[in-house]
């Protein structure tokens, strides 16, 4: 058994003897450590840094800073917050507990089989304990790597998780940093990676003190959607750099992460060179990746290849990965008819574009996008290989920012959405599952929070004026009907229910995601680690067809997404993988609709 930690400067450090306490604060002259056996000045340095080393002081102590108009804040380096974002830091001593993954060296990327999942509402109890007792049965669907929505503490006790404040503490509602810890570990006995999604583009409306004590965290200068940008490029942005970054390799180190997915590295602001994505990707690889197998996925809805792109050794130069935002947007308006909104840019030929993202991964590569009123996205992609691609039929994004939280099966042809699972499931891509996908999950998954009485009416009425744009909610009346993101109802109607998964409908489609699964990790895994760049592609009278060249195997996938069947007069060569929906006569193939055919031809002697 092994312990693990990550020592940085920030926030509270237990040593042989006492507490450590760091704050960086450059714009208080002093600050005051409210702690039970002390409360006394911190010492000021003249970098802004105020330092107390309380001798007696425990693992478990709670503590806090109190700044010179009396207002006491947290760490925002704290390491846990039992009493939520507005009260007193806990003291951890992470070297308690005792892990037993010694032998872990993590998994290649090109395994990955990534299954997204909300803590809060994965289960009936919303815990990490509880999550943890659930792993076994995602292992045995074939899925490698559990993908946790965030987890920094946030205000109230539920939120999607992205209006973290401390993000260096678990979320108390959730349980305990050790019931985090035991949640990897048990994740790694069952051979499963597991990704934190983690949000260095801005911090939550509710409970973030740093503009008090610490404005040098923000760029005044640079505006996003939630407000000044964090200052990555600024005067004194290399504190800000280092928290973090150094936030990046707790997790990974202190936590035994197998990798982080960056939320919107597009609303970053930072024009220094290293960009701070690749300045983290270098501390990983000069740290735990020099160990085991270390991730960095990310989301960019400015479609930016070069963040992905390999060094001469195949490794990733910043990101490992990106979420493909392109393959969803086209399949969603295949399957649903739907051209609202960015569905707009897919809506003239769905099924062409569904094709060059299986082959190219992004179809933006430059063009001009209409919904952008015609500016151009995106960077040219067809020199990456397909794993360098995480696509989905859908994610929390996607379901819950509809105005019910509508699940694409529940939207969709049934015909053509298992068409589209098995598209994704039999790529070369590395396939991601949103919660409740693999049984088709009943519950929606909607919007929540629980923000406090200042905050929560503007956010409900927030939300509901947003769709005030749509016909379907042009009165008053059918605005209410949406849910109240802060009410307790919402968050309980997104919980799954694992009790589906046995009813006839719901394990029919369960067993057809294992099996899909299954073949995925027969035959197209073991070929993945020779695939260098894009896959070919053509598509004619609503049928699709692409080929990859894997090194020493060429992939063929066939899908009809038309309203009639057609006949192609040959059959694409290789030893058949799946076939569903498909005939042979003449020596040809008959497609009906929704028919998918994969084959694996052997090159090169192979």
């Amino acid at each position: 058994m092994s312990n693990h930690f990550h020592p940085m400067p920030f926030g509270a450090t237990v040593q042989d003897k006492g507490v450590e306490f760091a704050l960086w604060a450059p714009s208080v002259q002093t600050v005051v450590l409210e702690h039970p056996l002390a409360s006394q000045p911190m010492t000021r340095d003249a970098k802004g840094w105020h330092r107390l080393t309380v001798l007696d002081a425990v693992h478990g102590d709670r503590y806090s800073f109190r700044l010179p108009d009396g207002t006491r804040v947290p760490d925002p380096a704290s390491r846990f917050n039992p009493d939520d974002v507005h009260g007193p830091s806990m003291v951890i001593d992470p070297r308690r507990f005792a892990w037993t993954d010694d032998a872990w060296r993590g998994r290649p990327w090109e395994e990955a089989v990534v299954y997204e999942l909300h803590v809060g509402t994965f289960t009936d109890e919303g815990t990490l304990r509880a999550a943890a007792v659930r792993l076994g049965a995602l292992a045995e669907l074939g899925i490698t790597a559990v993908e946790l929505m965030p987890l920094a503490d946030f205000p109230g006790r539920r939120n999607w998780g992205y209006d973290g404040v401390l993000p260096f503490a678990p979320d108390a509602s959730y349980g305990t940093p050790d019931d985090l810890k035991a949640l990897v570990d048990t994740a790694h006995a069952l051979g499963l990676m597991v990704l934190l999604d983690v949000v260095y583009n801005h911090f939550g409306p509710e409970g973030n003190y740093l503009h008090a004590y610490g404005p040098e965290f923000f760029n005044a200068g640079k505006q996003t959607p939630w407000g000044a940008a964090i200052n990555f490029d600024g005067p004194r942005s290399r504190t800000v750099r280092d928290f973090f970054i150094h936030n990046a390799l707790y997790w990974v180190e202190e936590f035994r992460f197998d990798g982080l997915r960056l939320d919107a590295v597009h609303a970053i602001h930072d024009e220094t060179r290293p960009h701070i994505v690749h300045e983290i990707r270098e501390a990983l690889n000069h740290g735990p990746a020099r160990e085991r197998h270390v991730h960095l996925v990310l989301e960019n809805d400015a479609n930016q290849a070069s963040m992905l792109l390999r060094d001469g050794r195949g490794r990733p130069v910043a990101g490992t990965a990106q979420w493909n935002d392109d393959l969803h947007h086209a399949v969603h308006v295949l399957v649903t008819g739907e051209g609202d909104g960015y569905y707009a840019d897919y809506a003239d030929d769905p099924v062409r574009r569904l094709a060059q993202a299986l082959a190219e991964g992004f179809v933006y590569q430059g063009q001009p996008s209409a919904f952008r009123h015609g500016e151009a996205r995106g960077e040219p992609s067809t020199r990456l290989p397909s794993p360098a691609f995480v696509s989905f039929l859908q994610t929390h994004d996607q379901v819950g920012n509809r105005a019910f939280g509508e699940r694409i099966h529940a939207l969709g042809d049934p015909v053509l959405v298992r068409a589209a699972m098995a598209c994704l499931l039999l790529s070369p891509h590395v396939p991601m599952l949103f919660m409740g996908d693999e049984f088709a999950a009943s519950t929606p998954f909607q919007f929540f929070c629980d923000f406090g009485p200042a905050l929560a009416g503007a956010v409900s009425e927030g939300r509901r004026a947003e769709f005030g744009g749509f016909a379907a909610f042009a009165d008053e009346a059918a605005r209410a009907r949406i849910p109240d993101p802060n009410a307790e109802a919402t968050f309980a109607a997104s919980k799954l229910r694992w009790r589906e998964r046995g009813t006839r409908a719901h394990f029919a489609r369960l067993c057809e995601v294992q099996q899909l699964l299954d073949l995925r990790h027969r035959f197209l895994v073991p070929q993945l680690g020779g695939i260098a760049g894009a896959g070919s592609w053509r598509c004619e009278n609503g049928t699709l067809e692409v080929q990859w060249d894997l090194g020493t195997a060429r992939l063929h996938l066939l899908a009809h997404f038309g309203a009639q069947p057609v006949e192609l007069l040959a059959e694409p060569p290789g030893e058949r993988v799946h076939s569903e929906g498909v005939t042979r006569g003449g020596g040809g193939l008959r497609l009906s609709r929704g028919a998918v055919h994969v084959t694996l031809e052997a090159r090169h002697g192979g």
